[in-house]
């Protein structure tokens, strides 16, 4: 990692930037190119690292791409500020995110779905929603696993 100054290994910092980012880039590569979709997504933190829940469509390109190839990188941005400076090289942008490398599944069991959109309704909305079959029945449901990550910081100041 370039700039290790802008670091953060704290988990509670990683966990607020997770709290506060509310869209994930996921790339992808579909054959030879490179293909990034931004999504709304969930989250678990363990022992095993961060997992990732996102939900779509049920038919479409994303599925269709990680059907062949499950790897993923991901980007997830928040608190994004813009600053000005004196001269061209001292404007700036503050941040905060988290990227890693994973291994995308498409999730069927209609119990992990259901589990997998509570999460995302959580991190979304800080709020807690029962979902039943008939929701998760009418989505697609990605779970990313990624067990090592990075997180970064460049704060005002």
């Amino acid at each position: 990692m370039a700039r290790r100054e802008r670091e953060v290994t704290d988990i509670n910092e990683i966990i607020g930037i997770l709290d506060r980012g509310k869209v994930v880039h996921v790339g992808m590569i579909d054959g030879d190119m490179p293909y990034v979709v931004p999504m709304n997504y969930g989250y678990v933190m363990n022992e095993e690292g961060l997992t990732l829940y996102l939900h779509g469509a049920k038919t479409g390109r994303k599925l269709d791409v990680l059907r062949n190839n499950p790897k993923v990188f991901i980007e997830i941005d928040t608190d994004i500020v813009p600053f000005e400076g004196k001269t061209a090289c001292q404007y700036g942008m503050c941040y905060s995110s988290v990227m890693g490398e994973g291994i995308a599944e498409i999730i069927d069991d209609i119990e992990e779905k259901k589990y997998s959109l509570y999460a995302l309704m959580k991190t979304q909305t800080g709020k807690e929603f029962e979902i039943d079959d008939k929701m998760a029945n009418v989505v697609s449901v990605i779970k990313i696993k990624v067990p090592e990550f990075t997180a970064k910081r460049r704060p005002m100041g």
